[in-house]
């Protein structure tokens, strides 16, 4: 029961991440600024990003239903508030502000921290660690397609 509850919290508290980051956007994928861009040639179309945030965010929720109970301190609630931030000041920095430059550093600092997550709690976590990965993997992407519109624009 316990567990089931760490998850609905975790839900809750992710799915905030991207409803304030969606609000920041300022009408994001859809503005004339961002329609405008010279993208990478691999942007995935703008229904992809909401099946992939959607994925990421149901798997982290679990991951950290598990990693709480190994980890339940502050240090596990300042990465977790710290990467929340991260996740929606990318999206207000990115979309609202068009600081290309100052959203890579953000997004970069984003994966080195889901890294961290990854990769330091790897042995404790085992198999469930898997339910990182999709978050880690995306932000490599993410990373890939702000460099570009950051260099090409």
């Amino acid at each position: 029961m316990k567990q089931f509850v760490w998850i609905l919290l975790f839900l809750l508290l992710n799915f905030s991440v991207l409803g304030i980051g969606s609000w920041l956007m300022n009408n994001g994928p859809t503005s004339n600024w961002y329609l405008a861009l010279n993208k990478a040639p691999w942007t995935p179309p703008g229904w992809v990003f909401g099946v992939a945030w959607t994925s990421i965010m149901i798997c982290f929720s679990i991951y950290l239903s598990y990693l709480v109970n190994l980890k339940e301190s502050n240090i596990f609630w300042l990465l977790f508030i710290v990467q929340f931030v991260l996740n929606v000041s990318w999206n207000f920095v990115f979309f609202n502000q068009h600081q290309m430059g100052f959203a890579l550093i953000i997004i970069i600092s984003l994966t080195v921290l889901v890294g961290y997550y990854l990769f330091s709690f790897l042995s404790e976590m085992g198999l469930k660690s898997l339910l990182i990965a999709p978050y880690f993997l995306w932000l490599l992407v993410a990373i890939s397609l702000n460099t570009y519109s950051y260099i090409k624009n």
